[in-house]
């Protein structure tokens, strides 16, 4: 049975949701999962600003968030050359590329098994919130192969360097608490508590300037890439007579929270 990706549309606050599900395999990500989550965040990134989410909650289905690609598939394509370039080249990289190019927030809830494939989604999202019984890693050494290049560009942008020679070379797999430590989340909390948590940091984001955020990214994206560029430079204060701007500074002038209207 082929998993599956669902994005549920954004609700009264501009949260909306992408949840991964592949049941009886952890939400293993086979490769229609990884077209659909391409298409996906295009979709999202297509949105008219006044008309997108504030903010994507990434989750998985059923207490797991995704346990790695579905290896069943593995066969059809892993011990050829030119078909193995293809999956990674043109099925995963641009997946992930469509969530980092994302300017919505986009928050992980993270429970049980964030591994391989599911690290690396969770990888491109700004912020990671995870159960207490959730594990982290990519023992694909177990599996005779490497993680392919522009995938472990994605990772080394949240794992320090000794933390990926650990987790590639050793192929091991770090505890919520060894994440914590070692910065591949922003938080930790009982299982029970996930959906409480990252839905409360979803609606406070959801109340603060989108304008902002996405300006946020993209210039986060260009210092990432060694810029801005002068012309990125340039256009970076196109913001100025904005109505996001005005109000926000205005309600701090007047003394009174802002209000950053969604539509």
């Amino acid at each position: 049975m082929p998993g599956s990706v669902t994005l549920i549309e954004a609700d009264a606050q501009g949260i909306a949701q992408v949840t991964l599900s592949h049941p009886g395999k952890l939400n293993a990500v086979d490769i229609g999962m990884w077209r659909t989550l391409q298409a996906a965040f295009a979709h999202l990134q297509s949105m008219p600003a006044d008309a997108a989410p504030r903010v994507v909650v990434v989750t998985g289905a059923d207490g797991q968030f995704a346990s790695g690609g579905d290896i069943v598939e593995f066969a059809q394509f892993r011990f050829d050359e030119d078909t193995l370039r293809h999956f990674h080249e043109e099925i995963v990289a641009p997946a992930l590329h469509a969530m980092l190019a994302c300017d919505i927030p986009l928050i992980a809830g993270i429970e049980g098994a964030c591994i391989g494939a599911g690290f690396e989604i969770a990888a491109c999202c700004d912020i990671r919130v995870c159960g207490e019984g959730s594990r982290f890693g990519a023992p694909i050494a177990k599996l005779g192969f490497p993680m392919a290049p522009q995938e472990l560009q994605v990772v080394g942008r949240i794992a320090p360097a000794a933390v990926l020679r650990e987790m590639l070379l050793e192929a091991r797999l770090f505890d919520a608490a060894a994440a914590l430590r070692h910065g591949l989340v922003h938080a930790v909390v009982p299982d029970a508590e996930l959906a409480a948590a990252v839905q409360r940091r979803a609606a406070h984001l959801a109340t603060l300037s989108a304008q902002a955020a996405r300006i946020n990214k993209r210039t986060l994206r260009q210092m990432a890439a060694g810029g801005p560029a002068p012309d990125e430079r340039l256009a970076h204060f196109a913001y100025a007579d904005s109505a996001e701007h005005r109000e926000g500074v205005m309600a701090f002038i007047e003394k009174r929270p802002p209000r950053f209207q969604r539509g």
